[in-house]
């Protein structure tokens, strides 16, 4: 798997997130980003074009080399400084109370350990800051979850670990969050794809 992995994976990563109903999604959870911004799982960089003015600068964080390689492109043109780091967010490279917008678009659900990547995200952030985030997780409904936990251990295995099912809201408040605000539903798509958490979570 190590080539579908490094060569193939992310190509069809950076092709499925630039799915045109994704757009409205980005904007309206990047519009509100502020200050110093870290985005965890920064892929190919599609976000960047969408960060406004009232950001200063952007760090960018992913484990997959050839996508960091991939964003370099899209950080060469953004009008806003971008750093580009090859690293996990288990283990974030970023000194604690650094950060005031902390970003993540379709990323807690392929980290192996999202607890422990949000225990480090809520470490970066300072005591002021704020967690964006638009995540695909577990649904309401139970014939739709049965599903979601059916396809997982196949659909981790060719999505690069991504898994259909994880709890966002749950997972987001265990590691220390407040929810300021939460919106979920259903996108276009396949039901135990399309289920969708958009919000702002704080440190507490």
């Amino acid at each position: 798997m190590s080539l579908y992995n490094d060569r193939i994976l992310p190509h069809v990563i950076n092709l499925a997130m630039r799915h045109r109903e994704l757009r409205p999604y980005r904007e309206r959870v990047l519009s509100q980003a502020r200050g110093r911004v870290l985005e965890v799982g920064i892929g190919s960089g599609l976000n960047l074009p969408l960060y406004g003015p009232g950001v200063d600068a952007i760090l960018g964080l992913d484990p997959a080399a050839r996508l960091i390689a991939m964003a370099q492109d899209a950080a060469n043109r953004s009008k806003i400084p971008v750093t580009l780091i090859t690293g996990s967010a288990q283990a974030i490279p970023i000194d604690r109370g650094s950060i005031d917008t902390l970003v993540t678009t379709w990323t807690l659900c392929s980290i192996p350990d999202v607890g422990s990547a949000l225990q480090e995200m809520r470490r970066v952030l300072k005591p002021g800051g704020q967690l964006l985030f638009v995540e695909h997780g577990s649904a309401p409904e139970e014939n739709v979850r049965k599903w979601q936990n059916r396809l997982t251990p196949v659909w981790k295995r060719i999505g690069g670990g991504c898994h259909l099912n994880r709890p966002i809201r749950r997972l987001i408040e265990d590691a220390g969050f407040r929810m300021l605000r939460l919106n979920a539903g259903y996108a276009n798509g396949p039901r135990p794809m399309a289920y969708f958490y958009e919000g702002c979570a704080a440190p507490q």
